[in-house]
């Protein structure tokens, strides 16, 4: 049976992991707010990007680029983003589960993948996945230089004919609470539409661009790509500092359970011991009258 002095000993471990789980959740929250600003503000400019995109492919007749070249869905670059560190809950795990489905659903095709984030590259090693490359201790801060360096590498690979399509599978933050899982198709770039019809008669006003359609798209397109392979790193950021610090908050919570329950039994088994004791006296000054 324990003793009190087990329980003292149970309780001030259970105080000190509190503590640190304490720390983590204000740690957390202090990168969450910077990262989320980040996720925010990149938001706007890759939708006016987008726009921008469409809207020079509207005015040009069948577009001819190499990122826009079509080609049988042979050969898949798949760029997966998951967590730098554990202790986030099911948040590594959900964005894995999602790629495994993507995979599953093309397991007819051969598959190379491009991890971003520690546990990533670790579970597509684990799983036997070829890699084009790995980004590792990039998403703590994100930097635009990687997202640079991976859409270059992608749309070279593309422009060679090595891969016939480039997939991303991603975390978009939605608040502390919720996320989005995605997969978007980065190649070929989809020939964007236009959704609203206000929207489509600003898209019709008449320009006249100075530079040649194809020197417009070598500039336009692989911008794109590369906003887009940066919206991805920020939203997947800001979402795995959400999820940690509120599975932070809910293990400082627990253990503030935990730390309850054992002190109300050692006060039970401390209870307990004396009211043994009083008897044990009481018995012997009966036993010696």
């Amino acid at each position: 049976m324990a003793t009190l002095l087990d329980f003292r000993r149970r309780i001030r471990s259970v105080k000190n992991t509190q503590q640190i789980t304490r720390a983590m959740k204000f740690i957390s929250a202090a990168q969450l707010r910077r990262a989320q600003e980040a996720a925010l503000a990149a938001r706007p400019y890759a939708r006016e990007l987008a726009r921008v995109l469409r809207s020079t492919m509207s005015r040009i007749d069948e577009p001819e680029h190499p990122l826009l070249a079509t080609r049988p869905e042979k050969n898949i670059l798949t760029i997966v983003l998951a967590g730098e560190r554990g202790l986030a809950g099911a948040f590594n795990a959900n964005i894995l589960r999602k790629a495994s489905e993507f995979f599953r659903g093309n397991k007819d095709k051969k598959i190379v993948t491009i991890p971003v984030g520690k546990k990533s590259r670790d579970s597509l090693r684990k799983a036997g996945f070829q890699f084009a490359a790995e980004y590792v201790n990039v998403l703590a801060k994100v930097d635009f230089g990687v997202a640079r360096e991976i859409s270059a590498l992608v749309t070279e690979l593309y422009k060679k004919e090595e891969i016939d399509a480039v997939y991303i599978v991603f975390s978009e933050f939605k608040s502390v609470m919720t996320v989005n899982l995605r997969v978007d198709k980065l190649l070929p770039v989809p020939k964007l539409e236009s959704e609203k019809s206000a929207e489509m008669a600003a898209d019709q006003v008449d320009y006249i661009y100075e530079q040649p359609e194809e020197q417009i798209l070598d500039k336009l397109l692989p911008r794109y790509i590369e906003t887009q392979v940066l919206r991805a790193m920020l939203e997947s950021s800001a979402a795995e500092h959400a999820a940690r610090m509120t599975n932070m908050e809910s293990a400082t919570k627990n253990a503030g359970e935990v730390i309850e329950a054992l002190t109300l039994h050692m006060n039970k088994v401390r209870q307990a011991a004396i009211t043994r004791e009083i008897i044990e006296i009481v018995s012997g000054a009966s036993s010696t009258a």
